[in-house]
């Protein structure tokens, strides 16, 4: 369990909630593991099937406090909410932003600066740990142009230039990916980035790796009750969850590449297994994508200390908590979106 910003996440399996005069209480088989009060929530979100009382559902629906049930493994069920409110003025709010591109720029740019500095990060951390392994020089390089690109970023408000620089900047960034990759070299060669379909063994990874990512990020903006579709720096499309891909911009470097080069240079994947398509297109084959998501899972339950929160969370509910903080900007609490900045 965890409380983070008025919302309690209730991650621990085969989990029941029920309701004692004003209080949440969490209970597993005939074991109270906590008590919470009604009047400090905003929000429950809670990641199982053991259920929820109606006498909970119906106290916590009369105070507008947004229950949100995912599985086990963070796949959005459904959400349920009073009828009084609901997230009509939130997600007008979104709208509105959207519609307006100084607006969706002032929002996008934070995004931006988030993926750069935690892009820059990832660079630094195996400049240092790998020193004797790569091309220190290169890595200083891009690591003092992805710098320099994020204080202009900061100044931009448009939405073209932003995506023009980010574009950039990724180049960048992917141009001395392959060398991050030390073990397996003969298998697992990077000579960039491809997507639809991936070409290779590492782009297989990654894309799967992002697809995941996406899926969370995707559940965490529903569970506040935002419109994963509706984004700011990725317009429109019907199908694209924009939002999604918007923030997930912060935690592809940190998050799904970084766990994609530990399994290559951590000899977990093979080139076993995979294989080409007629296409062209390469993929995993069955027991290397479900090893896949289950290291993924794993590294979900992975302890951190959330960079702007001060306080211990899951990886996994990362997304969650950017989630909520975008939408208390949205709602006028925060002055401005904080990226996940990773330290």
């Amino acid at each position: 369990m965890k409380k983070l910003l008025n919302t309690l996440y209730v991650t621990t399996p085969d989990i029941y909630l029920s309701l004692d005069g004003e209080n949440l209480v969490v209970k597993q088989e005939e074991n109270t593991l906590g008590r919470f009060p009604l009047h400090n929530l905003e929000a429950v979100c809670t990641f199982g099937y053991a259920g929820v009382s109606p006498k909970l559902m119906g106290a916590c629906a009369e105070r507008n406090i947004a229950l949100t049930f995912m599985t086990r493994n963070g796949r959005y069920l459904a959400r349920v909410i009073g009828e009084d409110k609901g997230n009509v003025v939130l997600r007008k709010e979104q709208y509105r932003r959207s519609d307006d591109d100084r607006a969706s720029a002032l929002l996008a740019r934070n995004f931006i600066t988030g993926k750069l500095y935690n892009s820059k990060w990832v660079l630094e951390r195996v400049t240092r740990d790998h020193s004797m392994r790569i091309n220190v020089e290169q890595f200083k390089k891009v690591s003092a142009s992805l710098s320099e690109t994020m204080k202009v970023v900061r100044q931009v408000e448009d939405l073209d230039v932003l995506r023009g620089l980010e574009g950039t900047a990724a180049n960048q960034y992917f141009g001395v990916f392959d060398e991050m990759i030390l073990q397996q070299k003969e298998s697992f060669i990077f000579n960039g980035r491809s997507r639809r379909p991936p070409l290779d063994n590492v782009n297989a990874l990654l894309s799967f790796a992002y697809a995941l990512l996406a899926n969370d990020v995707k559940a965490a903006l529903e569970g506040v009750g935002l419109d994963a579709y509706v984004g700011f720096l990725h317009r429109d499309r019907p199908g694209r969850a924009s939002l999604a891909l918007d923030m997930m911009e912060e935690l592809r470097g940190i998050y799904a590449d970084r766990f994609v080069l530990s399994l290559i240079n951590k000899k977990v994947v093979n080139d076993g297994g995979f294989f080409a398509k007629e296409t062209g297109a390469v993929v995993m084959d069955d027991p290397t994508r479900k090893q896949f998501v289950k290291l993924w899972h794993d590294k979900k339950q992975e302890i951190i200390i959330h960079p702007y929160l001060g306080e211990k969370i899951a990886w996994g509910l990362v997304p969650h908590a950017q989630a909520l903080l975008l939408a208390r900007h949205l709602r006028g609490d925060l002055d401005e979106y904080p990226p996940f900045l990773w330290k």
